[in-house]
């Protein structure tokens, strides 16, 4: 029996439905209508999945989804920003699971006890998970797509290049004996006119379809892009290349005014995945 304290969802009811039937339709139909050739039947290493409510970022985050639809990882590792608390380092949930209106998902609580203890940057910083929704909005559709995992919720507290390369480190010593599944929750830019939002996160979708991390970081540090998960990105980013993948995908990319059809101030969502050189095929 789990003894452990459950992290119990927070936006359930507001950026995605509280009624499991309701939501487990919703995410269904947004996976019905990906492309069934996105991705070639290639397994990523890593993704890229925005995290906004799923009526404006639901179609976007499908179409990331939908490459591990029916797959099976060892681990599923979400890297999120924190948008409410900001602290150095890196927090990992240790004490119980997270749940969500679909049920209860396995955190690798073990990992974690071990990560925190050996990992100087890394500790259990509370505040950082109790109402962060860009980690959260993803296990719906991990646990529609991949059924049971198990999962490691790591929040990013301060975004530097140097954090980042620190986590990757990490990250990419946790893929070197499991099969695992980076997810990079991030937004792109907020509240421009829709034309000035394009210009921006084009900049940041050329630089991830060429798995340039330090391109994009150049992007985030100057002003001339931005992204709400900025450091998770560029950590999932750093992470892959040390497991030799070369290859990125751009799968989506829209803003929210194409939904709501208010193009004064838009949000950007971006889908994109991450191969390695010798590309698994289903």
């Amino acid at each position: 029996m789990h003894m452990g304290i459950n992290r119990p969802p927070a936006v359930a009811g507001s950026f995605y439905s509280d009624d499991p039937v309701a939501l487990r339709r919703e995410i269904e139909g947004f996976l019905s209508r990906v492309e069934t050739s996105a991705g070639g039947g290639r397994i990523p290493v890593g993704l890229v999945v925005p995290h906004a409510g799923y009526m404006f970022s639901g179609e976007v985050a499908a179409s990331a989804y939908k490459l591990v639809e029916g797959c099976e990882f060892d681990l599923v590792v979400v890297v999120s920003p924190s948008h409410h608390k900001y602290f150095p380092g890196f927090s990992i949930y240790q004490p119980g699971n997270y749940v969500t209106p679909l049920g209860e998902i396995e955190v690798d609580r073990e990992l974690a006890a071990e990560l925190i203890s050996t990992s100087p940057e890394i500790s259990y910083v509370p505040e950082a998970h109790s109402h962060e929704h860009a980690l959260e909005v993803q296990l719906p559709f991990l646990q529609v797509c991949l059924g049971r995992f198990r999962l490691l919720p790591l929040v990013m507290g301060e975004q530097s290049w140097v954090q980042a390369e620190k986590l990757a480190v990490i990250l990419a010593g946790l893929a070197r004996e499991r099969k695992v599944l980076f997810v990079a929750s991030s937004d792109l830019s907020h509240f421009y006119p829709a034309a000035k939002a394009e210009v921006l996160d084009r900049r940041v979708v050329d630089a991830v379809a060429a798995c340039d991390p330090a391109s994009f970081w150049a992007l985030i540090e100057t002003g001339q892009a931005e992204a709400c998960g900025a450091g998770p990105l560029l950590a999932v980013m750093l992470a892959v290349r040390r497991l030799g993948a070369v290859r990125a995908e751009i799968l989506s990319y829209r803003h929210s005014g194409e939904i709501c059809g208010d193009y004064n101030r838009v949000v950007g969502y971006l889908a994109a995945a991450f191969y390695h050189q010798d590309k698994e095929v289903r």
